[in-house]
């Protein structure tokens, strides 16, 4: 009998430019999150496990609000990244609030994660395909050369995933003739255009145009549990060489390091494309558009009026 991936689910940030705890907010008259609807499919792909990254003064409400409702259907499991998760010796600056970011919320899973597992944020859509695919992956993986770390991920087409509100945040990738990633670049602002988008990385001091062609990471990864080992020797360069002192918003994230762990012969990533259409909740003004979405795909018979009384 194979072994069951588990869902990995990055909840542990306040959703700053959103106003509040977004992950929890519904989006639909029965109550779901977006979060209900990506568990529910990596259900139906055949997640054997859901694993909660979340800041301790929240485990009530989620406890609550999602994990008592999905916890029947499949063992829900909650992991804690806390500022204080760092190496001996290493002192957190006065002012700190913010995590370390999506590498070390990762990380935080290593006491728990034992098996092949996706990850994917608390607040972005996805879509019923890709965790079918990314199952399958998990399943059977493949390195494109002997030796390396075999990994994946799913990518989208930027202008599938942009919002008419804001800024939002993307990995944006490329890949070799075999569809293995070759470089991702994190890029933290990324804006609409009447013609297109372009990007800043001086806080709007100067923009560059981008490809809405460009395939971009959602954060909606595959790994095995082998990659702890490596998150802990790129958090020990993050700590211990000063970057993470470099501002108090200072993030290891995940997208950089795996791109690292490419560009050294460490692990292979394959790029599992999806045309499907992302949505989130990255402000508040996304929400109407995110209810509508969902409302849509309900009339379309994708999903049940009500998820877990199926």
């Amino acid at each position: 009998m194979s072994i069951k991936p588990t869902l990995v689910i990055l909840a542990a940030g306040m959703g700053s430019r959103y106003g509040g705890l977004k992950q929890i907010d519904p989006i639909d008259e029965e109550g779901h999150k977006i979060i209900d609807f990506s568990i529910y499919d990596a259900i139906r792909a055949g997640f054997g496990k859901v694993v909660f990254i979340i800041k301790k003064e929240h485990e009530q409400d989620f406890r609550k609000v999602i994990g008592d409702q999905v916890s029947s259907k499949v063992p829900v499991e909650y992991v804690f990244q806390t500022l204080d998760d760092v190496p001996e010796g290493f002192k957190i600056p006065e002012g700190r609030e913010k995590p370390w970011g999506t590498a070390h919320a990762i990380y935080s899973c290593r006491d728990v994660v034992k098996e092949p597992f996706a990850v994917i944020n608390s607040d972005d859509y996805y879509g019923v395909s890709a965790f079918k695919t990314l199952a399958d992956f998990l399943a059977a993986p493949v390195a494109e050369k002997e030796g390396l770390l075999p990994f994946c991920m799913v990518g989208y087409y930027l202008k599938n995933t942009m919002t008419d509100n804001g800024y939002v945040s993307r990995g944006c990738c490329r890949m070799n003739e075999a569809g293995y990633l070759t470089h991702i670049e994190e890029l933290t602002h990324i804006e609409k255009t009447a013609t297109g988008a372009r990007y800043t990385q001086d806080d709007g001091a100067t923009y560059k145009d981008i490809d809405v062609e460009s395939l971009v990471s959602m954060n909606m990864w595959g790994f095995g549990p082998e990659i702890f080992g490596e998150l802990k020797k790129s958090l020990d360069h993050f700590f211990n060489d000063g970057i993470a002192l470099q501002s108090l918003k200072s993030e290891c994230f995940i997208p950089i390091e795996v791109g690292n762990m490419v560009n050294n012969n460490v692990a292979s990533v394959k790029v599992l494309s999806s045309a499907d259409k992302w949505f989130g909740v990255t402000y508040k003004e996304d929400k109407p558009m995110v209810m509508a979405s969902i409302k849509a795909l309900k009339d379309q018979g994708v999903y049940p009026e009500k998820l877990w009384t199926v």
